[in-house]
């Protein structure tokens, strides 16, 4: 299998007491940079586990580039096809 092209995502994490959050960002081959942000929050009764906040921040910064892809994508494909733009839920 060949590899035609490569994508880098940075991801950063600052912890703030109970609150844990993530900032990350792809750059595509076009040069576009896509970032996105995710937050977690320890429950007071939980142990100190400053791994699962990462886990779970970091998740949810890739699941809003995710969402971003997917809308930048769609515009493109309707751009292509001279359709009008969907909206995503």
């Amino acid at each position: 299998m060949q590899t035609l092209v490569g994508w880098h995502v940075e991801m950063e994490f600052r912890e703030e007491g109970d609150r844990t959050r993530a900032a990350a960002m792809v750059r595509l081959a076009d040069g576009t940079e896509v970032r996105g942000h995710g937050n977690a929050q320890r429950h007071p009764s939980d142990s100190e586990q400053l791994r699962v906040g990462e886990e779970i921040a970091g998740a949810r910064a890739l699941m809003d580039i995710a969402s971003q892809l997917l809308q930048k994508a769609h515009g493109e494909i309707d751009e292509a096809s001279g359709r009008t733009s969907h909206t995503l839920l």
